[in-house]
């Protein structure tokens, strides 16, 4: 995969793809990182990449001219790949464990970094989507942007190493992940559960399923909204939610 980064502040993100899982997936040449400083293509003789919105309005825009000018060097550096464009902007889809893994699918992604009040709207023109990290504004789109990488590289094949681990982590299966344990088996009176220790393997599945059902249950009840569960899902929950209400009682 192909990854360009649009930023006028790159070396916010010389940390973060150096380190770590990113740091080796590149190290590996599994991913390609390249970031752009697009104050270097604008034709402002004094560098400005912003600029007053027409028709009034509090704060500074960026300019199409520059961040269009970037792009097309990218595209003439790379022709030969399909390019999916992601404007990081507060007013755009919620990103997700779903839009990572239909980013991780495409060879060439291109991330837009915003700063200052917004964008020239003919920015759009480019873009193939709209994508923000939740309900709140940051200062801008590069810590946004780290984020989208790090969740999206993370799924290519041979990155983790371990093929399992991404596809039942949290969010991955449409619910939040069932509790985990190492040695030792017993630590200050807490022990892990015994069906863990059984050799069980049919066994040990149904519970971890049980308690993802259960995890979710108690931390994220809006999930099992969508989650379309099997009649067995159904009855885990149901016997959750008589489990769960009893340990409410008794705390009471």
């Amino acid at each position: 995969m192909n990854i360009d980064i649009l930023s006028i502040f790159p070396r916010m993100f010389e940390g973060p793809l150096s380190e770590s899982i990113i740091g080796k997936a590149i190290e590996k040449e599994l991913v390609s990182v390249k970031v752009a400083d697009f104050r270097d293509y604008t034709d402002d003789k004094h560098k400005h990449v912003d600029d007053y919105p027409y028709g009034g309005g509090a704060g500074m825009l960026l300019k199409a001219q520059p961040i269009l000018d970037a792009f097309e060097a990218i595209k003439k550096e790379k022709p030969e790949t399909k390019k999916r464009v992601i404007l990081l902007d507060p007013a755009g889809e919620k990103f997700s464990q779903q839009k990572a893994e239909e980013l991780s699918k495409e060879e060439h992604l291109i991330f837009i970094c915003g700063h200052y009040e917004g964008y020239d709207e003919r920015i759009r023109s480019i873009v193939t989507d709209e994508v923000s990290l939740g309900d709140f504004v940051l200062t801008g789109g590069e810590l946004g942007a780290m984020v989208m990488i790090d969740a999206t590289v993370r799924l290519l094949p041979g990155v983790l190493g371990n093929e399992v681990s991404a596809v039942t982590d949290s969010f991955s299966t449409g619910l939040l992940e069932h509790p985990q344990y190492t040695r030792p088996a017993e630590y200050k009176g807490m022990r892990v559960p015994e069906v863990l220790m059984s050799g069980n393997h049919q066994k040990i599945k149904e519970w971890q399923e049980k308690e993802a059902i259960r995890r979710t249950y108690q931390r994220r009840p809006d999930l099992l909204e969508i989650f379309m569960m099997s009649d067995e899902q159904k009855k885990w929950l149901a016997e959750v939610m008589v489990e769960e209400k009893h340990t409410d009682e008794e705390k009471e």
